[in-house]
């Protein structure tokens, strides 16, 4: 069963939100998805724990059903996080990000420790100068034909729906280990995934370029909670080194999915089950709530 809601932020932005499982039970799971400027796209991942611990989904402001027509910057979208925290009555949480999302709750974590009961990193946080290894490995898994086309649709300002679609499908097609599925995988989150809030994706990268996560790390490794771990696929065209040494100097297990890519739960969804569950059900089990199976 779900339920939504919409959450009114101190500055008069309302974001919305879904909630999967018994809302009574605490600390809830939080899923922080990646983009910026993605609605959210962790539903089948919520749900695989959802019998273990309520799971709260947000659209991020700027994103879906949370309209916000003003600047981003990545403290209002901590802020955010925190404010969504008190209207769901929980003072602490479990949170759950993927890419982009890692970045954003471990700056979450940055400014209120005290709320994160658990973290897990799914495919993030990276630093340091791992764009240019993703540039070469993504242009490796394309023809010369797609990367031409890649780049003549970005530079289009006015680029029709169809070719928006196409332009993502070409874009993610990439992520993925299972190549054949992948291109299928990448073409249907084209469509769901909309509309792309380029403007936001635009500020906040540029914000996260400027003040890189990797300046915070000692601090990050301070105040991370006991339960935090790192999660990655061994085929995501993203440098899986970069997160191995992130877990190294956040003194972090990481977890290593082999044949998946950037979005481990399609190409390995039992493995990511299994895991999920595993984390969640140990982490709520240390904070006194759940007692769901952890199969």
């Amino acid at each position: 069963m779900e339920t939504h809601g919409l959450a009114p932020m101190t500055d008069g932005a309302q974001l919305r939100w879904t909630v999967c499982g018994d809302t009574t039970r605490k600390p809830p799971v939080v899923m922080v998805h990646g983009g910026p400027g993605l609605p959210p796209y962790l539903g089948d991942t919520a749900a695989m724990v959802a019998d273990i611990a309520p799971v709260y989904c947000y659209e991020q402001r700027g994103t879906g059903g949370s309209p916000w027509h003003g600047s981003h910057t990545l403290s209002r979208h901590v802020d955010d996080l925190a404010e969504l925290l008190d209207a769901w009555d929980a003072h602490r949480a479990v949170l759950i990000g993927h890419s982009y999302g890692t970045d954003l709750a471990s700056r979450f974590c940055l400014a209120h420790s005290d709320r994160v009961a658990a973290m897990l990193l799914m495919c993030g946080p990276f630093v340091g100068d791992w764009r240019t290894a993703y540039r070469a490995e993504r242009a490796r898994r394309m023809s010369s034909a797609q990367q031409e086309r890649r780049q003549a649709l970005a530079e289009r300002p006015d680029r029709t729906e169809e070719q928006e679609a196409e332009l993502l499908t070409l874009a993610w097609f990439t992520d993925h280990a299972d190549r054949e599925r992948g291109w299928d995988w990448a073409a249907v989150a084209a469509r769901q995934r909309r509309p792309v809030n380029w403007a936001m994706n635009a500020e906040l990268g540029s914000e996260g370029r400027a003040d890189p996560l990797d300046a915070h790390l000692d601090e990050l490794r301070a105040c991370l909670p006991a339960h935090t771990a790192l999660l990655g696929g061994a085929d995501d065209p993203r440098p899986v080194a970069a997160l191995e040494s992130v877990a190294l100097r956040l003194d972090l297990p990481f977890t290593r999915i082999e044949d998946a890519g950037h979005e481990p739960w399609l190409d390995q969804p039992a493995a990511v089950r299994a895991h999920l569950r595993r984390f969640v059900h140990e982490a709520v089990g240390a904070h006194g709530g759940g007692d769901g199976a952890a199969g």
